[in-house]
C-alpha cells in the first residue's frame, strides 16, 4: 500500500468535540482519535461529516491539555452500518501545538 502521509502518525487516547464552521447551527459530536500527527488526525465517529468541510475541534492531548484546532476533512471511509473513519488535516495550527504532538511521538517511540 502506498503511504501518502507527510508525517509519522501516533495513536492517542483522546476525544474531540467538533462543530462545523460554515453552519449557524452546530452540533457537538464526540469522536475517538485513532492516530495523530503534527499535520492531521484520524478518527472515528457515528455522524456523517462532509469531505472538504472545516470543523472546529478541541483535542485533549496526553498531558490533559486541550489544543484548539481546525480540521479539514480529507478522507472518509464507511465501516459497518453507521461508523465512519475520517482523515483530517489541521488548518492553521500554531507551530507550538504541532511541536507538542511531535515531542509526544518522540517520547512514545523511545518508550517502546
Amino acid at each position: 500500500m502506498n503511504e501518502r502521509r507527510k508525517n509519522k502518525r501516533t495513536g492517542l487516547n483522546s476525544k474531540l468535540i467538533i462543530k462545523r464552521l460554515d453552519d449557524s447551527m452546530h452540533q457537538e459530536v464526540e469522536i475517538e482519535v485513532i492516530d495523530v500527527s503534527k499535520s492531521g488526525v484520524g478518527f472515528t465517529c457515528n455522524v456523517p461529516l462532509k469531505i472538504g468541510a472545516v470543523y472546529e475541534s478541541f483535542l485533549t492531548i496526553w498531558t490533559r491539555e486541550v489544543i484548539h484546532a481546525f480540521l479539514q476533512i480529507v478522507r472518509i471511509e464507511l465501516k459497518g452500518v453507521d461508523r465512519y473513519v475520517y482523515g483530517a488535516s489541521f488548518v492553521g495550527m500554531p507551530e507550538m501545538d504541532a511541536q507538542r504532538i511531535e515531542v509526544y511521538q518522540t517520547i512514545s517511540e523511545n518508550d517502546k
